[in-house]
């Protein structure tokens, strides 16, 4: 699993004109799932998206989790996170999970992160062509590979 994950004052998702899924402070989780994703890569991705210290303290020093500062995560499937752009100009999708595996897969995942964090945690609509507008606080992005682990 891989999760651009992005540090926000607010994001929203909308889905033909409609907002399906908004946050004010919290993080974006921009999800990609492939194929041999399992219990323990979305384990450890929920770990760390709430306990990551990454938002201000007192002191504007980056020290406080999620889960200490009460923040939110919408979270958005997004399977171009598994692009291959090694031959081309055209990316290829192929390590992206088929949406037979990933569709179910992403809903249990927000099911253990909304559990993780103890409050819901909206989301985009899987499979459908969506708008997400963001406002990235400092900015703070990160990239997190379950695989990588870094």
């Amino acid at each position: 699993m891989r999760v651009l994950l992005q540090r926000v004052t607010s994001a929203k998702v909308d889905v033909e004109g409609q907002t399906v899924g908004q946050i004010g402070c919290g993080l974006l989780a921009l999800v990609g799932i492939t194929e041999g994703d399992s219990q323990e890569d979305a384990d450890w991705l929920c770990k760390k998206i709430v306990q990551s210290r990454i938002f201000d303290d007192e002191n504007g020093v980056m020290n406080r989790s999620l889960a200490e500062i009460g923040g939110d995560v919408l979270a958005v499937s997004q399977f171009t996170l598994y692009a291959s752009t090694r031959k081309g100009n055209r990316p290829s999708y192929s390590a992206a999970a088929r949406p037979e595996f990933a569709q179910p897969f992403f809903d249990a995942f927000v099911r253990q992160l909304a559990e993780t964090l103890g409050k819901p945690v909206p989301t985009g609509v899987f499979g459908a062509m969506m708008q997400v507008s963001l406002v990235n606080d400092g900015p703070v992005t990160l990239w997190l590979d379950s695989r990588m682990r870094e």
